[in-house]
């Protein structure tokens, strides 16, 4: 289905990208980035999605130090995200164990290929871990999408789910593409019910 003639809002801008508000789906326009990116499938628990975590902070972690070393500008690091398939099971451990899954940091302009690549050598001799050698660069561009803010332990995401989707039914739309989830808060260092994820579902 085509998008209706509506007027969309215009792209957000770096810092816009990580807002969202809490029971108010809304749609946005997301601009194209680069990203660093690994894919795997099975459950946030397991350990291949552990280490493919690591892998990408510790390529964006050495690139943004290895840039200030050289006199460069000082980068932030973005938060993870990720866009997930399979995503709906009849339960949500289910759902979680079938997870299809692509991690991604987003890449400050400064980031060049040469400095990943540079980084991704460093960080390997410093901490090997196998996933780094899976850790690639890509393009993404998702153009119109519905987003909110889910606040609350991730088991509870399907009800904010379900207010997404019903939100892009009343806006005479369709999902496209993969979900996308936007971690603003630490599992491990924040409690359960103050954990803030940005739920993204491109739409066309």
């Amino acid at each position: 289905m085509s998008l209706p003639e509506r007027k969309m809002p215009d792209a957000l801008e770096h810092e816009q990208l990580y807002k969202a508000k809490a029971g108010a789906p809304a749609l946005v326009q997301v601009p194209p980035a680069r990203f660093l990116a690994v894919d795997g499938n099975g459950s946030p628990d397991d350990e291949a999605f552990q280490d493919a975590v690591a892998a990408l902070y510790a390529i964006a972690y050495t690139a943004k130090f290895a840039l200030k070393k050289a006199g460069g500008e000082t980068v932030k690091v973005p938060p993870l995200e990720g866009l997930y398939t399979d995503f709906e099971a009849s339960s949500f451990e289910e759902g979680r164990r079938r997870l299809v899954w692509t991690l991604m940091l987003r890449l400050p302009k400064p980031l060049d290929e040469a400095l990943v690549e540079r980084a991704r050598a460093e960080a390997g001799v410093r901490r090997p871990n196998a996933a780094l050698g899976r850790v690639r660069t890509m393009q993404l561009a998702e153009g119109a999408c519905a987003q909110v803010l889910h606040v609350g332990p991730y088991s509870t995401e399907p009800a904010t789910l379900a207010s997404l989707r019903e939100f892009i039914r009343s806006q005479q739309l369709e999902p496209r593409g993969r979900h996308h989830e936007i971690y603003l808060g630490d599992p491990r260092r924040s409690k359960p019910e103050r954990l803030k994820t940005i739920l993204r579902q491109p739409v066309g």
